[in-house]
């Protein structure tokens, strides 16, 4: 799971199979929880590009909703606009929440800690009010209600999205190729540069590089992963709407990425379907599930420092480490 770390191709066969157990689920599982899947595939992307800024550039941001929500707004007025492809839609998306991630990071990464996550709440509540108040543009509170969602072209047919199963299968497939560039990018040189601020900015920048500019960039490409998050999230809710980048929506990520484990590549997905399916659980019960979640989050800080999956994946790896030696 760690992108730091070659995988075995025990791993790999692991994951492969995973991917096909979760292609085939929809096949045997209710709409319900076909629906609460997708949302998981969603958020745990959104989840992910924040791990990209805390666990591996070492920067805690609370305004990753406003790009999350940039880019619920840029794929809402094409497809209101007539646009039919999801390309381009999606594109949208990302170039949103990248180049508001640009601009505003601009102004943030010189600032560390506090300081700079205050800086990232700040901006994420102006884009917040803007979404608000610019009612033309945005709707309002009202937000932007779309109502048909473009067909997804396949060899020659249409497949519509409104059906259920088939958005799981298009956000699926959509989160993996994405999963996969970004795991591409934390095995990268560049990815090791992130690890390198995280570790040490300063003696990063006594060797030469430019610590501004490599956060700069882990927060454009951040951003941008949050935007696509925000489009798919706008094709799913057929909706887009400030809420969507209020402060507290840019907890959940936060949440999510300590719940799986920082730092670890799929850490913040495990932890997106913990929370979805613990919310689940709990509503069941009690219409205060945030007092039981809260509840259940004190032990889980506790006795799992590095998150549920990071510790897991850490014992794991002791065990096999002392099985060698």
């Amino acid at each position: 799971m760690d992108a730091r770390k070659s995988t075995s191709p025990a791993l790999r066969a692991g994951l492969a199979a995973m991917v096909l157990v979760l292609a085939a689920a929809p096949l045997v599982m209710p709409v319900y929880w076909t629906i609460i899947l997708t949302e998981i595939f969603i958020m745990g992307l959104f989840a992910m590009s924040f791990n990209l800024l805390l666990g591996y550039t070492g920067l805690l941001s609370f305004g990753q909703a406003g790009f999350f929500g940039v880019g619920a707004y840029a794929a809402a007025l094409l497809i209101l606009n007539n646009c039919s492809s999801l390309g381009l839609i999606l594109a949208a998306g990302i170039l949103g929440g990248g180049v508001a991630a640009a601009v505003i990071g601009y102004f943030c990464v010189k600032r560390d800690e506090i300081y700079f996550a205050m800086i990232t709440l700040g901006f994420g509540m102006m884009l917040y009010t803007i979404a608000h108040n610019w009612i033309e543009v945005t709707g309002g509170s009202d937000g932007l209600p779309v109502s048909a969602v473009p067909a997804f072209g396949f060899a020659g047919l249409e497949i519509q999205l409104a059906e259920p199963r088939n958005m799981y299968l298009f956000v699926l497939a959509v989160s993996l190729g994405e999963v996969y560039l970004l795991w591409r990018l934390v095995r990268s040189p560049f990815g090791l540069l992130l690890s390198a601020v995280r570790e040490n900015k300063e003696r990063l920048a006594f060797v030469g590089a430019n610590v501004a500019v490599v956060r700069l960039v882990s927060f454009t490409i951040a951003g941008a992963l949050a935007g696509l998050a925000g489009g798919l999230f706008c094709l799913f809710n057929c909706m887009a709407t400030p809420d969507f980048m209020h402060w507290s929506y840019s907890a959940r990520p936060v949440l999510m990425t300590i719940l799986g484990g920082s730092g670890i590549f799929l850490g913040p997905a495990c932890g997106a379907a913990i929370f979805f399916v613990l919310e689940q659980l709990i509503t069941n019960v009690t219409e205060n599930w945030m007092i039981v979640l809260g509840a259940i989050l004190i032990p889980v800080v506790v006795y799992f420092p590095r998150g549920i999956l990071g510790t897991v994946w850490a014992r794991l790896h002791r065990e096999r480490e002392g099985g060698r030696s």
